[in-house]
């Protein structure tokens, strides 16, 4: 969840690395830190707090130079502080680090150094690295062969970046396992390092992507990728299309506003290529689904966390609705532990914004390992979920900042709905005219999003009729159960309110003792095969005195006498409600977190992607 940046050319570093940082903000930290090398000395300035903390420190007590790293740190071992923010110095002062991920065994390697005199001066796992390398060159070894040597022995998934005072023509980094990216940027007489790829676009758009157990070696001019056992490798160069102007605010006051309001591109470029409206047919290619295959599969897991999870909820419903496959959504930090039955015939889906997700590529390896098919919907190019595939759906929504999802939770709805539909066309279980009509559906989903998107002046009053709530029940069924998860999530991530979703049927069963007249209940109510039942759920919670707020289709006279507010969204193909339904709980959360004063893009404890376990 830290942020990485490296620089290696003839120009200054630091302030390289200061933009590169502040580009990867979204990721979530609580320190950050520079380190320098200039007249074959490492020069490190690093406090807690956010980046302006560490550019007013670089300000007052100026440093310059090249090469250099940069680091914002997500604390797990040891506490927010100086003392604990990266980049770390070996005992000598002449090797630095910054490390992204957990040494599983540091324990036991701190204490083996130790016992051989090494001082730490600091409480984390990081340290460890750095102390292991000039133990290793202690031996005569240089840089590259003595962090050749750590990366064995240290346990764990890890992107770690290395420099040598006594060797300040390299950089050495290298990326175990599945804690996070190491994105390579290629300049001319320059090359950049960083953990994700907006810190180095406005730079370069050409990347190599270290595959696990990849190391490599980057001077001002070169790259060299090896594995770790020193086997020379040939990687792939990708162009990014994004540019960093696609990162920017622009006109709205947050980054989650901006992709609450891009939803309607993203959603065009979902379907951009993949809909054949003429011929009613799904075009997923870089799937590498056949027909062989998709008659083969007699289960689908779906495993992702999070925001993703609920997105999978709903594939669930779709799958099996339309393409009549077996199908469940499994949490990815659980999968592997309960030895999930899996064979030729399954097939794992990952969804993932960032395809780095830590729990989520356990569970891709957990399903590899036992003989399944692998696919993924990412949102993330060249990210190691994709890689790993035998087959994946790009989400296509561009850089998402807010740590908060939004426009990578709804395209991967659209995706899901392509999906079962394509499954359906090739395994033979779909009659041409019903195919034609959810293919021809798709047509509707940008102007429908459009449309509920400029309701927002009706969201804000309702968002400032709740802005100093405590508690918030959201109520949904169906294909929108889910959604109210989504709903009560975006609530809690944001404004730090405490809100739980829950299937509407079940709210008799327990949660209806929590409804009095201080509990709001938002129902989620759409003309869809459950909106009898919902509404019986509504009269049930405004008899307990209840604020109700309703998400409701135009033109729907049973809702209004019940509600307390009413929410429109316009008639909608109840499979495809989802994607409509969740933008105002989104700009709900959004403007009551705004209200509150707090940071949306930022919020406490949370990061963009979650590479830890």
């Amino acid at each position: 969840m830290c942020g990485i940046v490296g620089y290696i050319g003839p120009r200054d570093a630091v302030p390289i690395i200061l933009n590169g940082l502040k580009r990867l903000e979204y990721r979530g930290y609580d320190s950050a830190g520079i380190a320098i090398i200039k007249g074959g000395e490492i020069k490190i300035r690093r406090d807690a707090g956010k980046l302006n903390r560490l550019a007013e420190l670089v300000h007052n007590s100026p440093i310059s130079g090249t090469p250099g790293i940069g680091h914002t740190r997500w604390a797990t071992h040891g506490v927010p502080s100086a003392r604990n923010a990266h980049p770390h110095l070996g005992n000598s002062g002449k090797v630095v680090v910054v490390h992204n991920g957990i040494v599983e065994n540091f324990l036991e390697l701190r204490d083996e150094l130790m016992s051989e005199g090494t001082d730490f001066k600091s409480d984390t796992d990081t340290e460890t690295i750095v102390q292991l390398v000039e133990h290793h060159q202690a031996t005569g070894l240089l840089l590259a062969d003595a962090a050749r040597n750590t990366f064995k022995q240290i346990q764990g998934a890890h992107g770690i970046v290395l420099l040598s005072a006594d060797e300040p023509d390299r950089i050495v980094c290298a990326r175990i396992g599945n804690a996070g990216g190491v994105v390579i940027g290629l300049g001319e007489g320059e090359n950049f390092i960083a953990s994700d790829i907006p810190a180095i676009l406005d730079h370069t758009r050409k990347v190599i992507f270290l595959e696990s157990h990849q190391m490599a070696i980057v001077t001002s001019d070169s790259v060299r990728v090896e594995t770790l056992d020193g086997t020379p490798v040939n990687p792939q160069v990708h162009t990014i299309a994004w540019n960093s102007v696609s990162a920017e605010k622009g006109e709205y006051r947050h980054f989650m506003q901006k992709e609450i309001h891009e939803q309607v591109r993203s959603l065009t470029d979902t379907l951009a290529g993949r809909v054949d409206f003429k011929a009613g047919k799904i075009r997923l290619p870089e799937l590498n689904l056949t027909p062989e295959l998709a008659r083969n599969i007699n289960k689908i897991y779906i495993v992702a966390c999070g925001t993703a999870a609920y997105a999978g909820m709903v594939g669930k419903y779709l799958v099996e609705k339309i393409a009549r496959i077996p199908c469940e959504l499994e949490i990815g930090s659980e999968f592997r532990y309960r030895d999930p039955i899996i064979d030729s015939h399954t097939v794992v889906l990952a969804i993932s914004q960032s395809g780095e997700t830590a729990d989520t590529l356990a569970a891709m390896e957990e399903g590899r390992r036992k003989g399944a098919t692998l696919w993924s919907i990412v949102n993330a190019i060249g990210s190691q979920a994709m890689r790993i595939s035998d087959g994946f759906i790009a989400m296509q929504t561009g850089p998402e900042i807010g740590v908060a999802s939004t426009k990578a939770f709804t395209a991967p709805l659209i995706d899901q709905y392509m999906l079962a539909i394509l499954l359906a066309d090739l395994r033979g279980v779909i009659d041409t005219k019903t195919r034609f009509q959810l293919v021809s559906d798709l047509r509707l989903i940008p102007d429908l999003v459009s449309r509920v998107l400029n309701s927002e002046p009706e969201v804000e009053k309702i968002a400032y009729a709740l802005k100093d709530i405590r508690d918030c029940l959201y109520l949904g069924r169906g294909i929108n159960m889910p959604i109210a998860y989504e709903g009560a999530l975006k609530l809690k991530e944001i404004s730090y309110i405490h809100a739980e979703g829950y299937p509407a049927g079940e709210m008799k069963h327990g949660p209806i003792a929590l409804i009095d007249e201080n509990m709001p209940v938002i129902c989620l109510a759409p003309k869809d095969p459950w909106h009898d039942k919902m509404i019986s759920q509504i009269q049930q919670a405004k008899a307990r005195g209840g604020i109700v707020i309703a998400i409701a289709t135009e033109g729907d006279e049973l809702i209004p006498p019940l509600a307390d507010h009413v929410l429109w969204i316009p008639e909608t193909p109840w499979m495809l409600s989802p994607a409509v339904i969740v933008i105002p709980l989104q700009m709900l959360a959004y403007h009551i977190a705004a209200l509150r004063g707090l940071d949306v893009d930022q919020p406490r404890n949370l990061a963009k992607s979650v590479t830890v376990e």
